[in-house]
């Protein structure tokens, strides 16, 4: 669904994603960085397990909660991407330790 533009020339950044390697470009946030990988990105409810997508892309609906170097219920959509970030798509609600 999403893809980025050939003519996309910013310079390029390595990501983490549940421990897979992930080519990202400076300046995008995690979300878009997850959305243009074309992998599964989405991330499980605390309550319902129910699957959510990043939605809104400015921070209002908090369905884009990843944890991101170890800290978790970040909003990936407000986050950019930094070289060797890690990143962890959050699987129902996150608890110290997981």
């Amino acid at each position: 669904m999403f893809k980025r533009i050939d003519q996309d020339n910013r310079p390029r950044v390595q990501i983490l994603v549940d421990g897979a390697a992930l080519e990202a470009r400076q300046g995008d946030t995690v979300s878009s960085a997850l959305l243009a990988s074309g992998r599964d990105v989405r991330r499980a409810t605390a309550v319902s397990g129910a699957p959510r997508l990043p939605y809104c892309m400015m921070g209002v609906c908090f369905d884009c909660l990843v944890t991101i170097d170890g800290v978790g219920n970040r909003q990936g959509c407000l986050v950019p991407v930094a070289d060797g970030m890690q990143i962890e798509i959050q699987k129902g609600k996150r608890e110290i330790g997981r």
